[in-house]
């Protein structure tokens, strides 16, 4: 680097010269004298101007080191008050080269570092997260981090400060050839705002609302006079729990509670995994039924009005997935707890008649009826599907089937409809025939499904205004929003029995054809593997109706026999299964020669429950692209949970999901180590 030349600058460099000047002046007199006045003026002239040279020249060598080495001193106790002002300055503060290494600290950053004065390491060493990346680019730039060190919060501002500025900005010297800058670094600590920031949103409130799922059951299986004293226990675990989180609960209805309670508290609650879901079913006089909660709790929301709307959007959600949960949700999420027990079924059926009702009023006022189930529809789509189609029938309606893949075990059952005469020929339409009638006087109706991105044409959901969802599935996250009817009962077995019971409310003069009866009832005896599973005493009414109506159980018996290849599929899932942790049966099921493997690997699931301590079996299926799982369980693990985990759904003993870009035994591999995460954190026993 050139060696840099240091002179006087600035004003004093100014005053300085003034002397010089004024002497060249004095010169330029004397000529103008020598011209205007002659000679001997002009001598005279000339010796003062000589003797004022001498004088400045010598005043000037004399005193420039004298007023230098002031300056220096001057300079040298400036400097010293500044670095001492530094040194002791409050603010912890310190430079870096461009490297990273720390050139000089003051006091507080020493502090603050717990290093003595002269530490002369990298930032990184102290500070893991400051790298040479995180400096500034330019001069002007500065740069915030945040960063905890030892249990403080700190803003950390990166200023670039160049050698070559400071010196051109200087008031006393001038520098040419300075190169390169500094790092300087500042610490703001902003623990206690932090603390403050967060006290504050820890004793914000969150509203919540506590429903009882089976109140009326459970008072109906206990003595008359034992039932007050069961609700007077059940009101007192309720607000005991409560009242320990520094919440407040309110009773709104004989079966409904308000609770406001803390931020902080929500908190404890959900790491506790909300036990009070399990606590209650303690509650014993004799009662044969124990009671279950669903809790709804809403968060973060801009205020307390928003977080009440999503406590009510999250007790919707805990009761339409069975009851005895907890949802908690959040603008961002929405995070599930509990929903370990098996739904219990209710006993009246004035719901479905009143959803009846509601659905008659609305098809007629409609000129057009369309009606589709989820992607790859399976029987009991179809027979539900089959049964709106009566319905509107019935209501002098033109009624359209969205059906785009026929699968092997629906064939037999679409082509009574295909090939008969008494139906018409666009009765089953594709997505975009759907799609061209859809129009403001056309109603939809989704079956089978309450997922939107998984039904058989998302895209008629944005284009029919009005729509009406039917189904027994256990909803999720994603949700047909802004349904004009929607009637999802998660204990029902099959949509074809929620169905089956509207049509018997929708009027006297509905003619049920055999083809129809033998649709809804396959719906519901593929659902219930025969009626062993999820099977209750609506579940036999509906198919008693169908009987009565036409269906026949042996010719429905031949329709889904199994050719050659689709048994032998079905016997190799199950004879290659492995039984992982002495409890769950996890197959892979060959579908090469087999046209719907999907429906084979459900059915190998549901085999594999046969085998003595199995608690639940995982099929996986390779079919275009996709890697298909099958969960099915009795009644010891919710197989819905594990399912939701891998981004699927559906029952408590029924579920499913599909996974992209991973092959069979990558999704083994996550199956199993969902099953170890979920054993770990107590979710699975």
């Amino acid at each position: 680097m050139k060696k840099a030349r240091v002179k006087l600058k600035g004003r004093l460099h100014t005053y300085m010269q003034t002397f010089m000047y004024l002497g060249v002046i004095l010169f330029i007199v004397n000529i103008l004298i020598y011209i205007t006045s002659g000679f001997e003026p002009g001598i005279i002239v000339s010796v003062f101007t000589a003797f004022y040279f001498v004088v400045v020249i010598y005043m000037n060598m004399r005193t420039r080191p004298i007023i230098m080495n002031e300056l220096i001193s001057f300079a040298t106790q400036y400097g010293q008050i500044q670095k001492r002002l530094l040194r002791e300055l409050d603010l912890p503060s310190a430079f870096l080269d461009d490297t990273g290494k720390v050139i000089w600290t003051n006091v507080a950053f020493e502090k603050v570092i717990h290093q003595e004065k002269g530490y002369r390491k990298s930032i990184t060493s102290l500070f893991p997260s400051i790298t040479a990346d995180k400096f500034p680019a330019s001069d002007d730039e500065e740069t915030e981090i945040d960063l905890s060190y030892e249990g403080s919060s700190f803003v950390m501002r990166l200023r670039k400060i160049s050698l070559r500025e400071m010196a051109v900005n200087s008031d006393i010297i001038e520098a040419r050839g300075y190169e390169g800058y500094l790092i300087a670094v500042y610490l703001f600590d902003e623990t206690a705002l932090r603390l403050a920031i967060q006290e504050v949103d820890d004793q914000s409130l969150a509203a919540g609302l506590i429903y009882l799922d089976n109140y009326d059951e459970a008072l109906e299986s206990v003595e008359e006079v034992r039932r007050s004293l069961l609700i007077a226990l059940i009101d007192r675990k309720i607000n005991k729990y409560i009242a320990s989180c520094d919440g407040i609960a309110k009773k709104l209805e004989k079966d409904k509670y308000f609770i406001v309670l803390p931020k902080k508290s929500c908190k404890m609650l959900q790491e506790n995994k909300f036990d009070i879901l399990d606590d209650v079913k303690t509650v014993n006089i004799g009662n044969e039924m124990a009671v279950t909660l669903s809790i709804g709790i809403g968060i973060n929301g801009l205020s307390y009005a928003q977080n009440y709307e999503f406590a009510r959007n999250a007790i919707d959600l805990a009761l339409g997935r069975g009851g005895d949960q907890a949802v908690v949700k959040t603008p961002d999420n929405t995070v599930y707890y509990g929903g370990k027990s098996q739904q219990v079924e209710k006993s009246t059926r004035v719901k479905a008649r009143v959803k009846a009702h509601a659905l008659k009023e609305i098809i007629a006022g409609k000129d057009t009826v369309i009606v589709m189930g989820h992607r790859m529809g399976d029987v009991d789509s179809f027979g539900a599907s089959i049964g709106i189609y009566r319905i509107s029938k019935t209501l002098d309606k033109k009624c359209h089937i969205v059906l785009n893949d026929v699968t092997t075990s629906m064939k037999p059952l679409v082509d009574l409809f295909k090939e008969n005469p008494e139906y018409e020929s666009d009765m089953i339409i594709g997505s975009q025939q759907a799609i061209d009638l859809a129009s403001n006087n056309a109603v939809l109706v989704v079956v089978d499904v309450n997922k939107p991105s998984i039904t058989e044409c998302p895209e008629l959901l944005r284009f029919c205004k009005n729509i009406v969802v039917f189904d027994h599935h256990r909803q999720g996250t994603e949700v047909v929003e802004n349904a004009t009817l929607s009637y999802v009962e998660p204990y029902a077995s099959s949509t074809c029995e929620m169905v089956s019971e509207i049509l018997q409310y929708i009027g006297e003069n509905v003619k049920i054809h055999t083809e129809e009866a033998d649709s809804m009832y396959s719906g519901i005896m593929i659902d219930t593997n025969n009626f062993m599973t999820k099977t209750g005493v609506r579940t036999f009414e509906a198919a008693a109706f169908l009987r009565r109506n036409g269906a026949d159980v042996t010719r429905v018996r031949k329709l889904f026999r199994e050719d050659a290849n689709e048994y032998k599929a079905k016997a190799d899932a199950v004879g290659q299964a492995e039984i992982y942790r002495n409890a769950y049966a996890i197959s892979i099921c060959a579908g090469e020669d087999v046209q719907s493997p999907t429906i084979i690997g459900a059915q190998a699931a549901n085999e594999l429950l046969n085998i003595k301590g199995v608690k639940a079996s995982f099929i996986c299926t390779e079919y275009q692209n996709k890697i298909y799982v099958s969960a099915r369980s009795i009644d010891e693990v919710n197989v819905q949970v594990i399912m939701e985990h891998l981004g699927g759904g559906g029952h408590m003993n029924v579920a499913a999901c599909q996974m992209e870009g991973v092959s069979l035994t990558e999704a083994i591999g996550v199956i199993k180590h969902t099953l170890d995460s979920m054993i770990e954190e107590g979710e699975l026993n």
